[in-house]
């Protein structure tokens, strides 16, 4: 699942060879809605006016051409607030379901790093450890050395390790329909040239989470969606937020459909239904804008990972070249992001054929995600999905 945090190149890099111009879908204002965040979603009010927010949503379907948009917004009170444009199928015209599962993509890698952390906190695993501690001569060659690679190091993206996404989608139709198991992954990037010598530079690397999740499930002998499910989705109360079973392509309950651009000018490609094994412990999960700031609020609050262990998670380098995590810095699978109104949230973000997700929680309790059925087509358009989110952050 590509960057949340590359140059913005790389935003286009599943499967686009050049930046594709698309028509605008009409997109009806649609109102928010408010309710409490521990109690269920009423049906919509009407607003006075359209609230900046919807005004960004409606823009992002209007001018950038995405089929649809969500955004979930919990104020520090705790009042939740949702919001559709768009439409959720292009074909029947239906409504973009309010906060609909999405494939939150690379999102996941903050809930790996839940789960290494936990471990690292229960004395299982030592972060400046080797990975090859956890993962014997699994890592060698030109790709890198994991006798010299550190679990801080993928967790951080300081390993020089390279990806493997370029060769998926060489053939992306193939893509889509295969089922990858995560050696077969880790066997492609290992194909090619290091980054730079571990601790050297940043580079971010859906490979250092493979291995990750691999040294989770070394380390726990269970596999990594069920350390995952248990230890932070359950934890958390996140009721719409699931590891997908082996080859299952769909989406469970109300979701959006997902599309994808396969050349300039369209047309659009419903790509709802694929297999997201090649993402695993680096991009797998599904879930809905506001689980994921639940999640990110229970993060943050300290009700997943002890003091230590969070400290360490929030210790940042600097990420050049990442100019969606705004401010350029990265931990241990969360980044910042620079508010037009001051200071920084904390965020991640995730793409996936089909979705793209932008989500964020300010210190002071403020968490927003904003999702869009479909990849960026245009620089312009990657960049108006960062703006709404700061627009939901800042509004």
């Amino acid at each position: 699942m590509s960057k949340p945090s590359s140059p913005r190149s790389r935003l286009l890099a599943c499967g686009l060879a050049a930046v594709i111009a698309v028509s605008a879908v009409a997109a009806p204002f649609t109102a928010p809605f408010t309710a409490s965040a521990s109690a269920s979603a009423s049906a919509p009010t009407a607003a006075a006016g359209v609230p900046p927010l919807q005004k960004a949503l409606n823009d992002l379907v209007r001018k950038d051409g995405f089929p649809g948009a969500l955004a979930t917004v919990h104020k520090s009170g705790g009042e939740a607030r949702y919001y559709t444009a768009g439409v959720g199928n292009l074909r029947t015209r239906s409504k973009v379901p309010v906060d609909g599962r999405v494939r939150i993509a690379s999102n996941t890698k903050m809930y790996t790093a839940t789960v290494v952390l936990q471990l690292v906190g229960e004395g299982k695993v030592e972060l400046d450890a080797p990975i090859e501690r956890y993962l014997p001569k699994l890592v060698r060659g030109k790709a890198g050395d994991g006798r010299r690679i550190t679990v801080r190091q993928i967790l951080q993206h300081t390993s020089g390790l390279p990806d493997y996404d370029e060769a998926l989608f060489a053939d992306f139709d193939g893509f889509l329909r295969k089922y990858w198991r995560p050696r077969e992954v880790v066997g492609l990037a290992l194909k090619r040239k290091a980054l730079f010598k571990p601790g050297k530079g940043w580079g971010y690397s859906n490979t250092n989470y493979i291995l990750a999740g691999m040294v989770v499930e070394r380390v726990t002998g269970r596999p990594v969606g069920r350390e995952i499910t248990e230890r932070v989705i359950e934890r958390a109360g996140l009721r719409d937020t699931y590891w997908p079973r082996a080859r299952d392509r769909s989406i469970r309950g109300p979701h959006p459909r997902g599309y994808f651009a396969t050349k300039p000018s369209g047309p659009w490609a419903d790509v709802t239904r694929f297999d997201p094994s090649s993402g695993w412990a680096a991009g797998q999960l599904i879930g809905t804008p506001g689980d994921l700031n639940r999640f990110m609020l229970a993060l943050l609050n300290g009700e997943l990972l002890e003091p230590a262990q969070l400290a360490e998670m929030k210790k940042t380098v600097a990420a050049p070249g990442s100019d969606t995590v705004g401010g350029g810095r990265y931990g241990l699978g969360l980044a910042t992001f620079r508010l037009s109104c001051g200071g920084f949230a904390w965020t991640h973000g995730g793409n996936a054929p089909g979705y793209t997700t932008r989500n964020a929680v300010t210190k002071d309790g403020r968490a927003a995600a904003v999702a869009v059925t479909a990849l960026p087509v245009t620089l312009a358009g990657a960049k108006n999905v960062e703006k709404a989110l700061d627009t939901a952050l800042c509004e």
